[in-house]
């Protein structure tokens, strides 16, 4: 599928839409400005899987109780340095922002802390909550899973057994500057990837997904089902499987993931999958907060500035182009974005306007 041309829109445009959108759909104005703002991030830094992309589905979990309104973290169990935390299947973009600060404050206090978080919705762009900790002066390292969300086969099969099990490493850079931020999920493309792509956006490799019958393709279809004509996408309808990347070791990450997020969080691995898959989202995540003053790092900071400069001045293999460090290519789409506006795919602008039309929202001028 080729990518199509689709509407340019500026930033506080979009966020103010966003925004309008979940407060007519029942959230408060904080939460509504909060889930917005963590949408519009995503594609401010070029993961348009992760950013409004998701409106419609959000919605639509919310007014199928798939997430929650409103809600806050309950603790279950913690100590000076740990905490097990429940989001009451709240949007991840509010609760995310309690169980993170939770970890900083942990941290900051202890030098280090754990927080397992459970029972949330989609947490969305990982990178946010690397950032925030980051931000902080923080280390941090999470572990993301999606209880009952098996989209991936593993390694040398074809069956769906895992999610697509983000992982994120966050380390903190200098006052004002860019935290080094490594974000990924374990399947070769994430799920909203796909989605985009199917919405008319770029296509995925031709090696991202996997029929049932071992077959390697890049056609959307292989997990959503027939998508001419529709609108809404579920997994649930596909016959096909994501891949993991790097082979055995995209999916040895992935089952971590799986161990660690959802089995040491007690909030639920990928599968089994009783009965038809739904477009319900819960994550779970858990996280490690590192204070690198307090461990007697205190020029952590600057050393690993200093080993990025080195890593960037290898001679680059492509004459022109920059090696670049983890987190750069997300600041450099960030500034271009802020700069001249949020690029949309087609079906992705429509269904937005359609979302809002449902709330009786009129669309903003674009």
């Amino acid at each position: 599928m080729a990518e199509q041309a689709g509407t340019v829109v500026a930033v506080d445009t979009l966020r103010n839409f966003v925004a309008e959108i979940f407060a007519a759909a029942g959230c408060g104005r904080n939460e509504a400005g909060c889930v917005a703002r963590h949408l519009v991030q995503a594609n401010l830094a070029g993961h348009d899987s992760h950013g409004v992309i998701r409106v419609p589905r959000y919605v639509l979990a919310l007014r199928q109780e798939f997430v929650r309104a409103g809600r806050t973290i309950t603790i279950v169990t913690e100590t000076p340095t740990y905490a097990l935390v429940d989001g009451n299947l709240g949007f991840g973009q509010s609760i995310g922002e309690q169980a993170v600060d939770l970890g900083i404050r942990k941290a900051k206090e202890s030098a280090l802390s754990v927080i397992a978080l459970r029972n949330v919705g989609h947490l969305g762009r990982i990178g946010d909550w690397g950032e925030r900790a980051a931000e902080a002066g923080l280390v941090s390292i999470h572990f993301v899973n999606v209880t009952a969300g098996e989209l991936v086969a593993p390694f040398g099969g074809v069956d769906r057994r895992f999610a697509t099990d983000p992982i994120c490493i966050a380390i903190p850079a200098p006052d004002g500057g860019i935290p080094m931020l490594l974000d990924f999920a374990t399947s070769l493309v994430a799920e909203g990837k796909v989605l985009v792509a199917s919405n008319g956006g770029k296509p995925v490799p031709e090696n991202a997904l996997i029929g049932p019958d071992g077959t390697m393709s890049g056609d959307p279809r292989l997990l959503y089902g027939e998508i001419a004509g529709t609108r809404e996408r579920s997994t649930g309808q596909g016959a096909g499987a994501l891949r993991t990347f790097g082979e055995h070791k995209g999916s040895g990450l992935a089952f971590m993931c799986e161990i660690l997020g959802g089995v040491l969080t007690g909030g639920g691995t990928a599968g089994p999958v009783e009965g038809k898959r739904t477009i319900r989202i819960t994550n779970n995540m858990l996280s490690f907060y590192l204070d690198p003053a307090k461990l007697g790092a205190g020029d952590f900071v600057a050393r690993a500035q200093e080993y990025a400069r080195y890593v960037k001045a290898s001679r680059p293999a492509v004459p022109g182009q920059d090696v670049l460090v983890p987190g750069e290519p997300e600041a450099r789409t960030r500034a271009q974005r802020l700069a001249h506006g949020i690029p949309l795919q087609p079906d992705t602008w429509a269904a937005l306007v359609a979302t809002g039309d449902a709330l009786n929202l009129q669309p903003p001028a674009v």
